[in-house]
C-alpha cells in the first residue's frame, strides 16, 4: 500500500521545482504541512473523528500531481455548473489557472486572482493570512494540502467595498490515464465593512478515480459581510477532502452553505469561529448520496465572545446502500454570554440499506444562553404521498415532490437565482439516476 512514504517522494521529486517558484516563507510551510502530514498519517476508524470514515481507499491508491489539461471549454463548464455571465470567474483546471475562461473585472479595492500573482502584487497581506488559521497537526489533509498546492484563487476587498458581481471560483479536474491528484486552495479577505459573495465549485469532466484536497481560508473583518456557497459535483469515483476555515470579526455577517452531490468518499470540515462580538453566523449544507457513496460533514462552530447569533441546518438524502455522518459540534467559550446558537440535522433515507450516523454537540462552558440542537431521521411522509396520488399524481412523482420539499428548506437560503435553479434541477435529476440503480 502506498500510504504516506508515496507522498514523501512525490514531494522530494516536486521540491526543487516548487521552491525555486516560490518565496521562502511558502516553502517553509510547505515543508511544514508534509512534516505534519508524516507525523499524523492517515486517519484510522479508532479516532473519534474519523471512526465513521475509512480513508484507506484514499491510501491504497498511489495519486500522482495532475498534469496540465487543456481539454476544458466554456460549454464544459457552463453545462457542469450554471448560467454565470453575470459574475466574476476565476478556473482552475488540474490546480492550474485558466485564463482563457477566467473572466474578471476590475473594481476600485477588490483584489482578485492567483495566489502566484498575490505573491508578488499582495505579498505581505498574503503572508499574513495563509496557511495562519488552519491547524496543521491536527487536520492532517489540510497539512497534506499545505505540502501539496500548486496555485490558487485569492480574494482581498478594502474595507467599505461592496463587490457589485458574485464571484465564480471553478476548479475542473480532468482525470488522466493514472490516478492524480489536485490540492485546491482559496483565501478571502473582507476588511471592515466589505462585502462579497463567493461560489465555489467542483468539477469533472469525466468519471474517473481521482483525490480532490481543498483548503478554503475566509477571514470576514469587523462589521464585514461575507456569503459563500459551495458546491461539488464530482465524480462518482473520486475522493473529495475539503477543510473550510472562517474567522469573523465584531459584527460580522456570514453564511456559508456546502452541497455536495458527487464523490465515491466525500468529507467536509466546516470550522467557523465568532471571534468578536455582535457576530450572526448561517452555516448550511445539503447532501445528496444514493449507490455506495459515503457523505461526512462535521462541523465545528465556535463562540469565543459574547452576543452572537448561530444557526446550522444540514440535510440529507441518501438512497441505495450510502452512507452519511454528521457531526456538528457548538463550542460556547466560558466569556461567550448571550450566546444565541441553534443546530438541526435532519436526514431522508429513500432506502432500507441507506444509514446515517448523526451527532449533533454542544459544549457550553458559560451561563447565559441559548442553545439548541436536535437531529431527525426517516423516509418521506406515506400519508402525504397517498394524498399526493389520490388527486391524480403518480407515485414517482409523489415522492420526488416530497423529496424536493425536503431539500428547498435548505436551497431557498440562496440568493443567487440562477444558482438555484440549476440545483434544483440537479435534484430531480439525481432522483431519476437514483430510480435507474435500483431497477
Amino acid at each position: 500500500m502506498p500510504g504516506v512514504s508515496s507522498y514523501e517522494s512525490t514531494f522530494t521529486e516536486l521540491e526543487p521545482g516548487l521552491k525555486k517558484a516560490d518565496p521562502s516563507w511558502v516553502h517553509d510551510l510547505r515543508r511544514t504541512g508534509l512534516e505534519r502530514f508524516k507525523t499524523l498519517g492517515f486517519p484510522t476508524l479508532r479516532e473519534e473523528e474519523w471512526r465513521f470514515t475509512r480513508t484507506r481507499p484514499i491510501a491504497e491508491l498511489d495519486f500522482r500531481p495532475a498534469v496540465e489539461a487543456k481539454n476544458v471549454d466554456e460549454d464544459a463548464i457552463l453545462s457542469r455548473t450554471f448560467d454565470d455571465s453575470h459574475c466574476d470567474r476565476l478556473v482552475f483546471v488540474n490546480g492550474r489557472p485558466a485564463p482563457s475562461l477566467s473572466r474578471i473585472s476590475k473594481q476600485r479595492g477588490v483584489w482578485m486572482g492567483s495566489l502566484s500573482l498575490a505573491f508578488s502584487e499582495r505579498a505581505d497581506r498574503v503572508k499574513t493570512l495563509l496557511g495562519q488559521r488552519v491547524n496543521l497537526s491536527k487536520h492532517r489533509f489540510a497539512a497534506l494540502n499545505a505540502a501539496f498546492w500548486s496555485d490558487g484563487m485569492y480574494v482581498e476587498v478594502a474595507d467599505s467595498v461592496v463587490v457589485d458581481k458574485p464571484i465564480h471560483v471553478v476548479h475542473v479536474t480532468v482525470p488522466g490515464a493514472t490516478p492524480s491528484m489536485t490540492h485546491p486552495r482559496l483565501v478571502v479577505v473582507a476588511d471592515r465593512s466589505a462585502e462579497a459573495t463567493l461560489i465555489e465549485s467542483h468539477i469533472a469532466l469525466e468519471d474517473a478515480a481521482y483525490f480532490t484536497n481543498a483548503v478554503c481560508e475566509m477571514v470576514c473583518g469587523d462589521n464585514a459581510s461575507i456569503t459563500h456557497w459551495k458546491v461539488q459535483r464530482e465524480s462518482t469515483r473520486a475522493f473529495h477532502i475539503a477543510m473550510q476555515h472562517a474567522t469573523l470579526g465584531n459584527n460580522a455577517r456570514f453564511s456559508t452553505m456546502n452541497v455536495s452531490m458527487g464523490g465515491a468518499l466525500v468529507r467536509n470540515d466546516v470550522h467557523t469561529i465568532l471571534d468578536g462580538e455582535g457576530i450572526d453566523a448561517r452555516v448550511d449544507g445539503l447532501y445528496l448520496a444514493g449507490g455506495r457513496q459515503h457523505i461526512d460533514n462535521h462541523t465545528f462552530i465556535r463562540h469565543a465572545k459574547p452576543h452572537c447569533h448561530s444557526f446550522e441546518l444540514y440535510k440529507g438524502i441518501l438512497d441505495g446502500h450510502s452512507r452519511g455522518v454528521f457531526n456538528g459540534r457548538i463550542y460556547v467559550d466560558p466569556a461567550a454570554q448571550k450566546t444565541d446558537a441553534k443546530q438541526e440535522n435532519n436526514c431522508m433515507l429513500l432506502s432500507d440499506d441507506a444509514r446515517i450516523n448523526s451527532n449533533p454537540q454542544l459544549e457550553i462552558f458559560a451561563d447565559d444562553v441559548k442553545c439548541t440542537h436536535g437531529a431527525a431521521i426517516g423516509k418521506h411522509d406515506e400519508d402525504a404521498v397517498f394524498y399526493m396520488r389520490s388527486r391524480g399524481i403518480s407515485a414517482t412523482d409523489a415522492r420526488d415532490l416530497m423529496v424536493y420539499a425536503f431539500a428547498s428548506e435548505v436551497l431557498e437560503r440562496i440568493g443567487e437565482t440562477a444558482l438555484k435553479v440549476r440545483l434544483q434541477d440537479d435534484i430531480f435529476e439525481w432522483l431519476e439516476r437514483s430510480r435507474r440503480e435500483r431497477v
